[in-house]
């Protein structure tokens, strides 16, 4: 006969008032990721503004509101920092109420468990099941580590989290759990994704010639990754896989194109893998147990070691801009935050070490200012900015105007190739910069 977990459930159950009461001046508390966020909670933790002081909250991609950061504009009482931002925590690190905190994805486990104290963890549920488990839903990349690392546990049910399978960690015993928090919640807000521009489309059609029937792949964010969606559902290739850190409507949209099949993948055959989920109802819902789908920690989904094991990887991010000595910026502008180092450097170690595995960033050749002037984003030398992934990892760069592959290229030849794919209008200038920096060849012929 099954366990009856009722009663534990109703000595656990509590209002998010008295819940937050546990929190004390000088915690540090968890909001994790995504769509985990705790709304109900967020709201009566902010109520406490008055009474509380130097109280720190981490999250990551949550898309807002949040109002302990938007409670206290001093700060006095409650600090927000983010891992990765979504674009609405970039507002806030606008509005000096967000401090980023540097993370490699697959390292994400082991920072909490060896470096970060977590006194408070609030956390968004899928309701409990019969077995009295609680599912992590679509934040299961980030959840287990952090829960297991707190010194108290409170969980907000929201009834409308899918339940998502899971490789490993996807769930939590209501024996681990201290507090249980009911409420009404509203549906996500999805934010509507980048329009795909023409631009977009013709990165996205370089890129295209690369990938292979039976590829597994990794899409980022961005309206670019979502053009290569396009692209591959309109294609011919087939049984195609998914291995990727987040799960947007791309993916589905290659689902019901035919394209995911995920039968050719060299580990977890048969499964569309991923670590978090952030899109549409609709998403939601082809997510909501599905044998077809595991949700594994971020420890898992973006070790390299794990990645590599992947046969035809296939990786796609985007940056904000390259020098030409083939250094990547991809999550700031200058010392603007804007999203967060995330899985790119994982997955250009792992899928450069995949058999046949081919990591590309992708961007526009240019960008248009405030003024209306165009800048390259092929740079002659950064000078100050944050570098996402170093020249020594940098595989593929595709831009309108091609793809071109720096593995192994020395100085002169990754100047080349970048400044061939760099917009016609500032090509020359770049050549004039390279020779500066002698990492141009007096007897190149090429035309650019």
């Amino acid at each position: 006969m099954l366990k009856d977990f009722v009663s534990e459930y109703k000595e656990k159950l509590t209002s998010p008032e008295e819940a937050v009461k546990v929190i004390k001046s000088g915690d540090w508390i968890d909001y994790t990721s995504c769509v985990g966020m705790p709304v109900l909670l967020d709201r009566a933790l902010a109520k406490r503004r008055d009474e509380l002081f130097d109280v720190k909250i981490r999250g990551n991609l949550i898309s807002g509101p949040i109002a302990v950061a938007e409670c206290d504009e001093s700060q006095e009482h409650f600090t927000y920092h983010s891992w990765h931002c979504s674009s609405y925590e970039r507002k806030l690190c606008d509005k000096g109420l967000c401090y980023y905190i540097p993370m490699v994805f697959h390292n994400n486990a082991a920072y909490y468990e060896h470096f970060l104290k977590v006194n408070v963890v609030m956390v968004s549920v899928s309701p409990m099941d019969k077995h009295g488990y609680f599912n992590f839903s679509a934040n299961t990349g980030v959840a287990a580590p952090i829960t297991r690392m707190a010194d108290i546990v409170i969980v907000e049910v929201n009834e409308n989290l899918p339940k998502i399978h899971g490789g490993y960690d996807e769930c939590i015993h209501i024996s681990d759990v201290d507090y249980i928090v009911e409420g009404e919640h509203e549906p996500f807000m999805v934010e509507a994704p980048p329009a795909v521009t023409e631009i977009d489309r013709k990165i996205a059609a370089n890129i295209l010639p690369h990938i292979v029937d039976g590829a597994t792949l990794q899409l980022g964010i961005g309206s670019m990754p979502n053009a290569l969606g396009e692209l591959l559902a309109e294609s011919d290739l087939k049984d195609l896989g998914m291995h990727t850190e987040l799960c947007s409507d791309a993916y589905l949209s290659l689902y019901k194109a035919g394209k995911l099949t995920n039968r050719r993948k060299s580990i977890d055959k048969g499964k569309g893998v991923f670590g978090c989920a952030v899109g549409s109802s609709e998403l939601y819902e082809w997510l909501d147990d599905n044998h077809g789908i595991a949700a594994y920690p971020l420890e898992y989904v973006n070790r390299p070691s794990v990645i590599a094991q992947i046969d035809n990887m296939v990786s796609i991010n985007s940056c904000v801009s390259v020098d030409l000595y083939g250094q990547v910026a991809a999550e700031s502008s200058g010392s603007r935050q804007i999203s967060g180092t995330g899985g790119q450097l994982d997955f250009l170690i792992g899928a450069s070490a995949s058999r046949g595995g081919k990591a590309f960033i992708c961007m526009s050749s240019v960008y248009k200012d405030k003024k209306g002037i165009y800048h390259s984003r092929i740079r002659p030398q950064f000078d100050g900015d944050i570098i996402t992934s170093p020249r020594s990892q940098v595989y593929f760069l595709a831009t309108e105007y091609g793809a071109i592959n720096l593995e192994g290229r020395s100085t002169w030849e990754r100047a080349e190739a970048l400044i061939s794919i760099a917009h016609p209008n500032f090509r020359e200038e770049l050549i004039q910069e390279a020779q500066k920096r002698k990492i141009w060849r007096q007897s190149n012929k090429v035309k650019l």
